[in-house]
């Protein structure tokens, strides 16, 4: 199966003249509303492993895994760690928040546009956590949880 982006899926729907061809072909690249799987296929339109994810998130290893089985459903940080761990950008990151029904990040509050400006300049988490922690907010990832 060749994943697509979804760049070049919106570009094959402006392109075609009959949805339903448009979702026989593409029907290997839709989601089925299951945010694990809509992570599974983030992690493969970013050509990454999910041990990369685990080391971009600064998560604990087993969580990231129960999260992309569905085992565990992230807080909202959480989700943000993994957004770093997926190398997302900042569009990317809202659409995954939005698509787990957590509040997207919010530029007048102030530990939001901080994360949003990390996101928007591809800093690493690590970036992301110095900014945090110099202006006295909570960094993020690092957890254990189980």
């Amino acid at each position: 199966m060749q994943v697509k982006t979804t760049d070049e899926l919106n570009h094959e729907i402006k392109a075609a003249t009959d949805i339903e061809d448009y979702l026989e072909k593409n029907k290997e690249n839709m989601l089925t509303h299951s945010f694990p799987e809509y992570l599974n296929l983030l992690l493969s339109e970013q050509g990454l492993s999910r041990a990369d994810v685990v080391r971009g998130s600064l998560l604990d290893r087993a969580y990231v895994y129960q999260i992309f089985s569905g085992e565990k459903i992230p807080s909202r940080d959480k989700l943000i760690a993994l957004a770093f761990g997926l190398c997302l950008s900042d569009r990317q990151t809202q659409r995954m928040l939005r698509f787990s029904g957590n509040r997207e990040l919010y530029a007048r509050d102030q530990r939001d546009a901080l994360i949003l400006f990390a996101l928007q300049r591809r800093k690493k988490i690590w970036e992301a956590n110095e900014l945090l922690f110099r202006h006295n907010f909570t960094i993020l990832g690092v957890s254990k949880e189980k």
